[in-house]
């Protein structure tokens, strides 16, 4: 079976709700659904006004060769995610795609402890965030 990208787009193959969007601290984080919900049109069409990526994190079959974090083995976005963030939680959190997560399957429970904090859509342009997303990181 193909790994699952935890971080996917609306239309993507085997698209899903991972998890909701949460805006209640000082950064937004993911509440994960405990069950598979597929992202129907009529689901993503809750989220309006906002764009379906501003509410929800999806998962999908990863793109590989389409996407642009991924070089051919492995989601350099994983690397970074894992190699920049500080993990926000102690314990892996409840997940629905975990075992078909790419991931978990290249980082390990290090990704999972991070993966809350990941949003797939960010106004956060900071040097941190833009080198996270693979941008190019701005010089003063």
């Amino acid at each position: 079976m193909s790994k699952l990208c935890p971080s996917a787009q609306p239309g993507m193959d085997n698209c899903r709700v991972l998890g909701v969007v949460q805006h209640d601290g000082p950064a937004p984080r993911i509440v994960y659904l405990n069950e598979l919900l597929p992202a129907t049109d009529d689901v993503l069409a809750l989220s309006a006004p906002l764009k379906p990526t501003e509410v929800y994190r999806l998962s999908a079959t990863c793109a590989e060769h389409k996407c642009p974090h991924f070089d051919g083995a492995d989601c350099r976005l994983a690397t970074r995610i894992v190699q920049i963030l500080p993990a926000v939680v102690d314990a892996l959190p409840p997940c629905t795609i975990r075992k078909d997560c790419r991931w978990f399957s290249q980082e390990g429970g290090a990704a999972c402890r991070r993966c809350p904090e990941v949003t797939t859509v960010s106004y956060d342009l900071s040097p941190t965030a833009r080198e996270v997303s693979g941008l190019p990181v701005m010089q003063d």
